[in-house]
């Protein structure tokens, strides 16, 4: 039996008092953040206008962002046992947490931000290479910044699985849906099933079979950092579905959330609520 029950992505049968319940198997990074005028040549010196360390990695992400959405969020991960595992843990501490303490430093991400809100963005992984996801079931939300064996055990364990196809790289689990932005896409290859399409400022495409069901636009906001806005649209995407909204409306909730968290500093101060949500969609 499916563990949200017979609401699920039922057309038009959404309830407000539906809560989705949803486990997230993935990474947690403490991202060391600059910001910048704009990005620095091969062999140039930049000097940044700030510096931050803020909770990162997009499977912590992803599961702060579902659980501000109103979903009940169990989160599966690995840090180290080093100081920067406390700080990036540190906005998952209501969530239930399955995370493990393992003998690799916990996993970090170097971010350059420039005046315009792009990001470029390295990640070592650390801790999160020794994820794995033997005890999920349900409805699974999984990111591609662990490795391919947890994938799998979150396939065999889950009843709906979602793959967020980012860092991009081929994978062979058929999920139920598949979030990839226009790049990630094309290495990730075709994909049977939900594919959510993600455009940046042009909004997303829903796909099944590779036939568009839906497109939504994104809502217009000042970008000023993206660093997390496909890890909001991603669990805004799923949160939605799994609460039994339309795929249309799941779609609209997700570009916004996405573009509301492009709108703001840092991967999860950025993340919105539900009410945040329904308010840039009301404008």
């Amino acid at each position: 039996m499916s563990w949200w029950g017979e609401s699920v992505c039922i057309e038009g049968a959404y309830d407000r008092a539906v809560r989705a319940k949803l486990t997230v198997v993935g990474s947690v990074n403490l991202d060391l953040v600059a910001r910048l005028e704009r990005f620095p040549r091969a062999g140039e010196t930049l000097s940044a206008s700030s510096f931050e360390r803020i909770p990162g990695g997009k499977g912590a992400n992803q599961a702060v962002a579902a659980a501000r959405l109103g979903a009940e969020v169990r989160f599966v991960g690995c840090v180290g046992r080093d100081a920067a595992a406390a700080e990036a843990l540190v906005n998952l501490r209501g969530l239930e947490l399955d995370v493990r303490e393992v003998d690799v430093a916990t996993g970090l991400a170097l971010i350059f931000v420039d005046e315009a809100g792009e990001n470029q963005i390295v990640v070592v992984p650390g801790a999160n290479a020794e994820v794995e996801a033997r005890s999920v079931s349900g409805s699974v939300l999984c990111q591609l910044e662990v490795p391919d064996g947890a994938i799998a055990q979150a396939r065999a364990g889950a009843d709906w699985l979602c793959v967020n196809a980012a860092p991009a790289r081929p994978f062979e689990v058929d999920a139920d849906l598949v979030v990839a932005n226009r790049y990630e896409v094309d290495l990730i290859g075709a994909q049977r099933g939900l594919v959510a399409l993600t455009l940046g400022a042009q909004g997303a495409v829903l796909l099944e079979d590779g036939n568009e069901i839906a497109r939504a636009p994104a809502p217009k906001v000042n970008a000023v950092d993206g660093t997390a806005a496909g890890d909001a649209f991603a669990a805004a995407l799923v949160v939605s579905l799994l609460e039994g909204r339309e795929r249309a409306e799941a779609l609209r909730r997700a570009c916004a959330a996405g573009a509301i968290a492009a709108s703001r500093r840092g991967a999860q101060p950025s993340l919105p609520t539900a009410a945040e949500v329904d308010a840039i969609l009301r404008r």
